[in-house]
């Protein structure tokens, strides 16, 4: 085991750019996926394949997860093969899911009653920012856990944000920014849907919205999908159907009004339901009746 030694599991579209950025940084990366031939093509251009959780674990004093959800971060520590067992007294866990924030406290809380550091880290930026080694992470842990992975941070992402000694407020800022994307999303897909419904030209209206204060990073990423016609999923619809239930279940059990996050939701649902789930987010727009979306006849 050496310092330059470092895990990840789960190389999808952010966790592959984050070990890609990793081993540029000149790490050894070992990871785990269940798609072994995703783990395998990521080891031939340099770093380890490994047969299990267990197995990253075993080899490294750091074990980043960006796996889906807190069910599967669940499985990877403490299923078959889990790490949590594999992990050395004084190593850490980065967590980079989105939660629900008093899960990641809990699991916290399990974590170093097993002498494991923990670090609350979900992440923000997409595919291509993961790629570049610029996403955004919003964290919160004990300063021993920062002080073990703080390079490995910085050769993943542009902004690291520090929100306190113990595990939670990551989890928290991040649901809040999911609140905001799942609303400007929907919002985009609103404004866009009554566009269409009033015949106004989309490509033009585009141009004119992106240009004006009615902008928003979300009109501007995923109505481009949308004059595409292309639907092919960067982040699904379902993932709002998820992280928009999330922020919903925090502001309940603290008996908090969110009327516009719980309108985005049930657009989400709606859509899911109509089987587009699996489509790229910016399909919440096929819930509006009596239009004809680009690239559809």
């Amino acid at each position: 085991m050496s310092a330059g030694q470092i895990g990840l599991v789960g190389l999808g579209a952010m966790g592959m750019g984050m070990a890609k950025s990793l081993r540029r940084a000149g790490y050894r990366v070992q990871v785990f996926d269940v798609r072994r031939e995703v783990a395998e093509a990521f080891a031939a251009e340099g770093g380890v394949a490994c047969g299990n959780p267990a197995a990253v674990a075993a080899a490294c004093e750091v074990l980043i997860s960006v796996v889906v959800n807190a069910a599967q971060t669940e499985s990877l520590l403490f299923g078959e093969d889990g790490a949590a067992a594999a992990m050395k007294s004084g190593s850490v866990f980065v967590m980079c899911s989105t939660v629900d924030p008093g899960w990641s406290i809990a699991l916290e809380k399990r974590l170093t009653e097993k002498g494991i550091l923990y670090l609350d880290a979900p992440i923000s930026g997409g595919a291509a920012k993961a790629a570049k080694g610029e996403i955004t992470m919003m964290t919160s842990g004990h300063p021993d856990a920062y002080a073990k992975v703080g390079g490995a941070l910085d050769a993943m992402a542009a902004k690291v944000y520090r929100l306190g000694p113990a595990a939670g407020n990551g989890s928290k800022v991040k649901i809040i920014n999911q609140l905001l994307a799942g609303v400007h999303i929907a919002a985009a897909a609103e404004a866009m849907a009554l566009g269409l419904r009033q015949g106004v030209d989309p490509a033009s209206l585009y141009e004119v919205i992106t240009h004006s204060a009615g902008n928003s990073w979300m009109f501007e990423n995923r109505m481009a999908h949308v004059l595409a016609g292309d639907y092919t999923p960067l982040s699904a619809v379902d993932i709002f159907v998820k992280d928009l239930g999330l922020v919903l279940d925090t502001a309940r059990a603290s008996r908090f009004p969110l009327p516009l996050a719980s309108t985005a939701h049930q657009m989400f649902l709606q859509a899911a339901s109509a089987g587009f789930g699996r489509e790229d987010d910016s399909a919440v727009i096929k819930i509006f009746p009596g239009i004809e979306l680009p690239g559809h006849s």
